[in-house]
């Protein structure tokens, strides 16, 4: 089984809201960011994507919420895979967010696709990209879902 896809920051000043803890938008930024960064680590990077004239469209995302985090304090952001159509076509995954205790603070469940840049379509993607998503750890949760591509 594939190691855990795991990335840690810091809640920045630009993450806080009103309340003084770290506000909805900052968790999915985040969670964008930890996606992002697995697939450049994955050699796709921003280029790659551009080269290819693909990249990640987020369908939905579904944010829970377990205890706050506030300014400074560190936070670890894991990767699973939670489902994935057998063309790779449509995606869900989830991002952890664990207070340095090791509490779970946060939960983002996204289910994507891939959009064909130039026809503007959900397209199946390349077969290095779907093997990169089937080699994320998968969730216990996992299901095969669907195919997006027409």
């Amino acid at each position: 089984m594939p190691e855990l896809f795991t990335k840690t920051f810091h809640v920045r000043w630009g993450d806080m809201d009103f309340n003084a803890h770290m506000k909805n938008t900052a968790y999915l930024d985040l969670a964008a960011d930890v996606r992002m960064m697995y697939f450049q680590a994955h050699g796709f990077t921003m280029r790659e994507f551009e080269r290819l004239h693909i990249g990640p469209v987020i369908m939905r995302d579904e944010l829970e919420y377990f205890r706050e985090l506030r300014l400074l304090e560190p936070v670890k952001v894991t990767l699973a895979l939670a489902g994935l159509s057998r063309d790779a076509s449509k995606f869900r995954i989830i991002n952890e967010f664990f207070r340095d205790d090791g509490t779970l603070a946060a939960k983002v469940t996204s289910t994507g696709g891939w959009l064909d840049l130039s026809a503007r379509k959900l397209t199946a993607p390349p077969e290095k990209l779907a093997d990169a998503l089937r080699n994320l750890t998968r969730s216990q949760s996992f299901a095969e879902l669907p195919s997006s591509a027409s």
